[in-house]
């Protein structure tokens, strides 16, 4: 794209509704700023610096790399680049709006608006490859769903395979009396189903979309379908398959057949079932269809009952890690991705929040640190069902969160309106699920190599944890060992069901042995 005659013809997606940018470049940059809650270009002289600091020491804490360059120069000038402010001399600096323009194209808000709007073409795919999900705006609205649920979920992307969707199966009810969701066909109903269940939340939608393409892969493998049309029989057969499926993990050098997983887990297995069990209700409930055949197909809440959780790193293992993180930079890293994965690593293991918690929601703001009057940190994050939950963190991970901040040229301490990106990515706005699941398994890697090659069990822990075991452990860490109240647990790890908090304490027999001796002494 080439660049436009004025920064008007960008729209900022994310107002309600979405307006235009202004026109001229400075206007642009103050509107974009505001926007984006951190400076995108700013040209900084020594009277400016005084004006927005009390003092040249405060100053010089704030802006070190800008106070800096004023030593030596008439001005500095800060500009934003790949998640970062970058400070250099006013020769070495971009144009305003080469700074501006780069920004636009890499940010998800803003959009470059044609003199008509274009219509979205179904993305090709090869009838033979997989099915993998797409983005989905979070605008779609009902009637306009069930193209793009049709897209992210129908087995292949020829005119036959589209159509495997887009139909209705025995159970169907064509009755427009007694069908209330108005749906004639399985991907208008998914697509009311999705809308209405998981729309709102990323990480619930994912989930749905997941265990959807699992079963209409089965169906479409065994010849079977639309959903509407498959019987109990079949449901139960799907039901038996699923304790038969073996998890897809990735092949790497050190990965060998006996450490491979051997099936489907059963937290894995009753998720799948609960989603299908979902589907029909809801169908059932709006009349879409006149019987449900996966009624009962789901354990529902017996197995959280029974849940024990066993991916829990032992401390001294966790201390391998910690030593790692702690450790000199590698050779072959920059200070600031060395500095990035220390702050990763930390919250991951002192804040227990789940791989999406620390994926940026530029909706959202979130998440995002907070410090107090008192100097203490605070993690904000959006947990499952987009709640809110605030999370304390321990005084042992601020140093790696300063020092990251640091590198990327940011205040020591955020602001309390700031509004960046918490883990920047060098090639757009923030780093996503994948690029935070492999800086902590880098970590992990680096550490199995400081185990003595003897020592088997540990090198299989390391290669086979992640960062939900951190999670675990920051979990076990606050019912087992520190014996904290579970509603307080509960609250810090955002689950829904105290029930699952417990399930902890039952993790460690020693220590709730301990308990009960110390209610019933021996008489003397």
């Amino acid at each position: 794209m080439n660049r436009p005659a004025s920064f008007a013809d960008w729209v900022d997606t994310a107002t309600a509704p979405p307006q235009r940018l202004p026109d001229g470049i400075d206007a642009a940059l103050a509107y974009v700023a505001d926007a984006t809650g951190h400076p995108v270009y700013t040209r900084w002289t020594l009277t400016l610096l005084k004006r927005g600091c009390p003092s040249l020491a405060d100053a010089k804490r704030d802006h070190p790399v800008v106070f800096a360059l004023l030593l030596d120069h008439d001005a500095a000038i800060e500009y934003w680049e790949r998640g970062r402010l970058r400070a250099v001399a006013p020769d070495r600096a971009p144009a305003p709006a080469t700074v501006l323009l780069r920004l636009l194209k890499q940010h998800r808000r803003f959009r470059f608006a044609p003199d008509e709007p274009a219509t979205p073409a179904m993305p090709a795919v090869s009838s033979d490859a997989p099915m993998t999900a797409i983005a989905v705006p979070e605008t779609t609205s009902p009637s306009a769903a069930p193209a793009v649920w049709l897209a992210a979920l129908a087995p292949g992307a020829d005119p036959a395979g589209r159509a495997w969707l887009a139909r209705a199966g025995r159970f169907a009810n064509p009755s427009p009396i007694t069908n209330t969701l108005g749906a004639g066909d399985d991907a208008q109903a998914v697509a009311l189903f999705l809308h209405e269940r998981a729309s709102r939340s990323p990480h619930t939608l994912r989930a749905y979309l997941a265990e959807l393409r699992r079963l209409i892969l089965w169906c479409d493998r065994h010849q079977l379908g639309p959903l509407s049309d498959l019987t109990r029989d079949d449901l139960l057969a799907y039901r038996t398959a699923l304790e038969r499926t073996h998890r897809t993990v990735r092949t790497t050098a050190a990965t060998t057949t006996r450490n491979r997983p051997a099936g489907l887990q059963a937290t894995t297995r009753a998720r799948a079932l609960a989603v299908v069990s979902s589907l029909f209700r809801y169908w059932l409930r709006t009349g879409y269809v006149i019987a449900n055949p996966a009624a009962e197909l789901s354990g529902g809440a017996a197995t959280r009952d029974s849940w024990t959780p066993s991916r829990i790193m032992p401390i001294k293992v966790l201390a391998l890690c910690d030593a790692v993180v702690s450790g000199p930079a590698p050779d072959t890293m920059s200070a600031l991705v060395w500095a990035r994965r220390r702050a990763i690593w930390s919250l991951y293991r002192f804040a227990g929040v789940r791989l999406a918690e620390l994926v940026w929601s530029e909706a959202e703001g979130l998440p995002r640190l907070e410090v107090d009057p008192q100097a203490q940190w605070t993690l904000h994050v959006l947990g499952k069902g987009s709640k809110r939950r605030s999370i304390p963190l321990p005084s042992v991970c601020v140093p790696a969160l300063r020092a990251y901040r640091i590198a990327r040229t940011l205040p020591t301490q955020p602001s309390p309106f700031e509004r960046v990106s918490l883990i920047h990515s060098e090639k757009r706005d923030a780093l996503g699920h994948s690029g935070l699941y492999d800086e902590v398994k880098a970590v992990l890697l680096a550490a199995e190599t400081q185990v003595p090659s003897g020592d088997l069990a540990t090198r299989t822990l390391l290669r086979a944890a992640s960062t939900h075991w951190l999670r675990h452990g920051y979990a076990r860490a606050l019912v087992v060992e520190h014996a904290v109240p579970l509603p307080v647990a509960q609250t810090l790890l955002g689950h829904a069901s105290v029930q699952t908090t417990a399930a902890y304490a039952r993790t460690d027999l020693a220590q709730t042995r301990a308990f009960v001796e110390g209610s019933f002494p021996e008489a003397k």
